[in-house]
């Protein structure tokens, strides 16, 4: 199921031949594999953010803390904080969050009780076992398939985008096919300017672009010599519809210069804080799923050294995120989804080699939903005592899944078509209680 680097992301020719389906408003995959069997649901949330913590990352260092476990389990990150909703305690080490827990419900008893990156990465995001001879599509790819052009989506920008680089560990479009890959920008939305694959070039200014236009002209020779010709009419109007992207709409979405600087650097000038802007830029132009992959989390060596590090610029960008979609109306049709493939072990390794890491642990761990229908100031199941097992409703990933398809419109208990033609269940039945409903909205 692994990729090799790069073999499943948008290049700069996927992006002008996807993206035009945008501009020119073409409805791309309308194939027989991609068929849907089942009606749209009405839908309460327009579009999704997930905040994918690339590697793991720790649930009692983060959203689950267990002050009293002792320091075999808390390591230095022992306190725990009271956040702005009665009750609700995260770790000390996010009082930006603390503040905006009205917004968000945790779920801290999320399990699959797998332990390795891939597998584990297959299961969170496509809510199936891995195996079978079969790759399923993860969330981004169902919802660009069921809202993107398919669905009547019209914008520029493809309706799935990864900031910045696709995780690699399967093809994130599985059987649907090409069509619903991301759109992974590539480049640092910290740097100035913001380098996005075939619609921001480093050192490649406007005046260029259109010199390079010119050229292409000069040299069409074949073109004008049989004007008319269906074939070159379509080249044309190609043609214009990529040089909209790259001197038009798209390249003003992914500038973050057009940000006041003070909004900035409440998200942190830094690779993470900026993709959350980036982010909430994209959907408020319509954008229907964005992925921020957020890595570093695999901590199995020093790894209070790096959550030092990582939970501020953490705390910073996603509570601004949220603040931010709310203050703009955003946040009710939006989704904010933030979890990784797994947790870490709550007891620390202190021995050689590791020097206070953690390793693997998928029997428990959180996540995080906000916004698009979700409600905030829940907490979601329970852990014992040193989170080491779920003691209270367990939460597997089809029921994640299924409760963001079910708010983006999208009926969980459908079906859809597969490479092979045959119709299977877009979720699978849950051997817990099921879908999220003590957490949603309307539904």
């Amino acid at each position: 199921m692994k990729r090799k680097p790069g073999q499943a992301e948008f290049n700069r020719r996927d992006f002008i031949r996807l993206g035009l389906g945008g501009a020119l408003g073409m409805q791309l995959g309308n194939s027989a594999f991609a068929q849907a069997l089942t009606p749209l649901k009405k839908a309460r949330a327009k579009a999704v953010i997930e905040i994918w913590m690339w590697g793991g990352p720790s649930h009692i260092d983060t959203f689950d803390p267990k002050p009293g476990a002792g320091t075999d389990f808390t390591g230095p990150l022992a306190q725990a904080v009271e956040t702005n909703v009665s009750g609700i305690r995260i770790n000390a080490g996010l009082p930006k969050l603390a503040q905006q827990a009205d917004k968000y419900s945790i779920i801290r008893s999320l399990t699959h009780g797998i332990k390795a990156h891939e597998t584990a990465t297959y299961r969170m995001q496509t809510g199936r076992e891995p195996g079978g001879g079969e790759v399923y599509p993860c969330v981004g790819a169902v919802v660009s398939r069921f809202n993107g052009y398919d669905g009547g989506y019209k914008g520029v920008i493809p309706p799935y985008v990864v900031l910045t680089r696709s995780h690699g560990r399967f093809s994130e479009e599985g059987f649907l096919g090409p069509n619903y890959k991301p759109f992974a920008t590539g480049g640092d939305p910290s740097k100035n300017p913001f380098v996005v694959e075939g619609i921001i070039a480093e050192g490649v200014t406007d005046q260029r672009q259109v010199a390079r236009r010119n050229l292409l002209h000069q040299v069409d020779s074949l073109g004008g010599q049989i004007p008319g010709n269906a074939s070159f009419l379509k080249m044309d109007q190609s043609e214009a519809g990529a040089y909209d992207l790259i001197l038009g709409e798209a390249r003003e979405i992914f500038d973050l210069k057009q940000e006041p600087e003070e909004l900035r650097q409440a998200y942190g000038m830094n690779h993470f804080g900026q993709s959350c802007l980036q982010a909430r830029r994209l959907v408020e132009k319509g954008v229907r799923y964005v992925t921020v992959n957020y890595n570093g989390w695999d901590t199995h060596k020093t790894h209070f050294n790096i959550m030092n590090q990582k939970m501020p610029e953490f705390d910073q960008g996603l509570a601004s995120l949220l603040e931010d979609l709310a203050s703009r109306g955003l946040l009710d049709e939006t989704i904010v989804w933030c979890s990784g493939e797994f947790g870490r072990t709550p007891r620390v390794q202190w021995k050689e080699p590791w020097n206070g890491g953690r390793g693997h642990f998928g029997d428990c761990f959180s996540g995080l939903v906000a916004g698009g229908g979700f409600r905030g100031g829940h907490v979601v199941g329970a852990t014992n005592k040193t989170a080491e097992e779920v003691v209270d409703r367990p939460v597997y990933p089809q029921d994640l899944i299924g409760s963001i398809y079910e708010l983006v419109g999208i009926d969980p208990g459908g079906t859809i078509l597969n490479g092979a033609g045959q119709a299977v269940p877009l979720t699978l039945p849950s051997p817990g209680n099921g879908r999220l409903y003590e957490i949603m909205r309307g539904v």
